[in-house]
């Protein structure tokens, strides 16, 4: 089955009672049981819930998984990741990280004896070095938030089957239908459905897919007795969502192709990161494992201090200053201030997250359109 049709169709069957073609929203917290631990393989919404299940299996579907969870956020669906790990177990990462991620891992886990490596791991390689025999997992971003490094999926999930490691991608940038982790060797894909799969910032969740039936168990474990679910309600907004999600991504790819080359030739702009220009670092492997090169792009302002970057970022009249990523609408995004500003100055500035960096999530919107906008703020 291709990807618009498990995007339609995947997990979805007609409702057996009614044979309503949309998943029903079952708006309930218990199941009736027709004597003690007979019941419809349902029994308390945290554990399982149909309109939930229905996400799950699309989820997997779409990421070329046999099992699925969804999570009430994208580091929820992170904290059960982690909670796979024991005191002194260690950790390998990148340096380049989503901010809300580094936050966790330095102020949570690291309080409960892990220990993270960061790492630049735009070779791979560079894991050898770093791992010992406390080493348990690897935990890797491609694109990366907000600098777009690319990292070699298949590479370090190799190292990581030969070191007898687990992998874990969030694939939150690129979404199921530019990448598939699981397909290049990946344990477990990690998402914020908030972003691309959701598509209209309208919900908050994340979601895991793996093929391992092992780690889903031990997952959902956690899962159910940690209770970071979604309802039924977020679960049926983001099925809705997921139905367009190979027509807004074209939208997205074509849309942040136009702006990067209109950027990146502009007198204001002085670096770009987009992973589609053939000088961008690790363009060939990005080629390699993405379909398309997204919407998600970064640019630094020539010679602006932060004022100026404010000034800018204040600026847009149709691109929203805003945190999250990946809806309909086009958003402006100050990673120092917003995204990022839980990581250390020294460590955000050592790979370019600096005052005068700007993301933008580049929408659907009319390209002509965004383009004046960037036009009449970047003057």
């Amino acid at each position: 089955m291709k990807f618009a049709t498990k995007a339609i169709h995947a997990g979805q069957e007609p409702d057996p009672s009614t044979g309503a073609v949309m998943t029903p929203i079952y708006q309930t917290s218990t199941y009736w049981q027709k004597s003690p631990g007979d019941h419809q393989g349902y029994e308390y919404s945290r554990g399982t819930n149909p309109t939930r299940k229905a996400l799950e299996n699309c989820l997997a579907a779409l990421e070329n998984a046999q099992f699925g969870l969804a999570f009430s956020s994208g580091m929820g669906a992170t904290d059960a990741v982690m909670k796979l790990l024991l005191p002194g177990d260690e950790v390998i990462t990148g340096d380049d990280l989503y901010g809300g991620s580094y936050r966790m891992f330095t102020k949570i886990f690291a309080n409960y004896g892990i220990k993270f490596h960061f790492l630049d791991l735009s070779d791979p390689e560079i894991i050898r070095e770093h791992t010992n025999a406390n080493t348990r997992l690897i935990w890797i971003e491609t694109p990366t938030n907000p600098t777009m490094q690319i990292v070699d999926i298949a590479a370090v999930t190799k190292i990581g089957k030969e070191k007898g490691l687990l992998t874990v991608v969030d694939n939150t940038f690129a979404s199921p239908y530019l990448q598939n982790p699981i397909d290049l060797g990946a344990d477990i894909v990690m998402h914020s459905v908030t972003k691309y799969i959701g598509g209209h910032s309208d919900v908050v969740m994340g979601a895991l897919m793996t093929n391992n039936e092992d780690l889903y168990k031990r997952l959902f474990f956690i899962y159910n007795a940690c209770g970071a679910t979604p309802g039924p309600m977020d679960s049926f907004l983001v099925l809705r969502g997921i139905k367009t999600l190979h027509l807004r991504m074209k939208a997205h790819c074509d849309n942040g192709r136009k702006i990067a080359e209109f950027l990146k030739t502009h007198p204001k702009v002085d670096k770009i990161y987009w992973p589609g220009f053939a000088d961008h670092p690790n363009h060939e492997i990005a080629k390699k494992q993405m379909r398309d090169f997204g919407g998600m792009i970064s640019i630094t302002l020539k010679d602006a201090d932060l004022k100026e970057t404010f000034r800018v970022a204040s600026s847009f009249k149709v691109f929203s200053l805003a945190e999250s990523l990946g809806g309909v609408e086009s958003l402006i995004n100050h990673p120092v201030t917003m995204t990022h500003a839980s990581i250390p100055k020294e460590a955000r500035e050592k790979v370019g997250v600096v005052d005068n960096l700007l993301r933008l999530s580049v929408g659907v919107e009319d390209v002509d359109d965004l383009l004046d906008d960037l036009k009449q703020a970047l003057s």
